[in-house]
């Protein structure tokens, strides 16, 4: 039951955030599960979660008309390589600095989109450089396939300011993240638990439904606050 109501709010976060399960699944299935090395098992969990909750909500994403190309592509392909990178890399890390970095990696990112001007506010929407196609494309692919997140967390504030609204941002968060989430499961194979996934995506699958249909309604600078809300819930569960 913890599994499904928390598979129920990764639907939430799938649509208004584009977060595909992972600041949402991986603390509650690290604390939960009883298999060795928790933090991997949640780790690999959530990139399976992730990867069905991801490709669902694309194509709500999609259909609503939310989803543009020109962000999209080429990055989702430097953010697939950065993923493979990543994935094999997590396999041979430490449990315990598995969660170190997922600590540090949700504290610098909360801390960079308060103290950065273009994130709570929204400006200009700008082009993608060749360097953050590129170059930028494969460090999100390799540390979102690293801590099992989906790259959501760097691809929500990397759109956001180059001027892109919140509910847009977030839209595009969901292509991008399924690479990595592909990727991960493919690569923690052995580690995914397969009961902790079923109720997660019980909860997930039937939420995106429901709430797609109020992805708009939120206003922008609130959507933006809830965003960082969300990563500072994560935080304090994590730690």
């Amino acid at each position: 039951m913890i599994l499904f109501l928390f598979g129920c709010l990764s639907g939430v976060t799938t649509v208004l955030f584009g977060f595909g399960g992972g600041f949402v699944t991986v603390p509650v299935v690290a604390a939960v599960t009883s298999r060795g090395d928790p933090m991997h098992v949640a780790v690999a969990t959530s990139a399976a979660v992730m990867a069905v909750n991801s490709v669902s909500a694309t194509a709500v994403q999609a259909r609503a008309g939310r989803l543009r190309r020109d962000y999209l592509w080429p990055l989702a392909a430097f953010v697939a390589v950065g993923a493979a990178i990543g994935a094999i890399a997590a396999t041979k890390a430490d449990d315990s600095l598995l969660r170190i970095l997922f600590v540090v990696y949700l504290a610098v990112t909360i801390v960079d989109s308060l103290a950065r001007r273009g994130f709570l506010s929204q400006g200009e929407p700008q082009p993608l450089s060749t360097f953050t196609t590129t170059i930028g494309g494969v460090g999100i692919g390799a540390v979102a396939s690293f801590l099992g997140v989906g790259g959501s967390v760097m691809t929500v504030p990397l759109l956001r300011r180059k001027g892109l609204p919140m509910a847009e941002a977030a839209a595009m968060a969901n292509p991008l993240s399924v690479p990595v989430a592909v990727i991960a499961t493919a690569v923690y194979a052995t580690y995914v638990d397969l009961g902790a996934a079923a109720a997660l995506l019980a909860g997930s699958l039937p939420t995106i439904a429901i709430v797609r249909r109020f992805a708009d309604r939120m206003p922008d600078r609130v959507h933006a606050i809830a965003y960082l809300a969300l990563l500072a819930a994560a935080l304090v569960a994590v730690v």
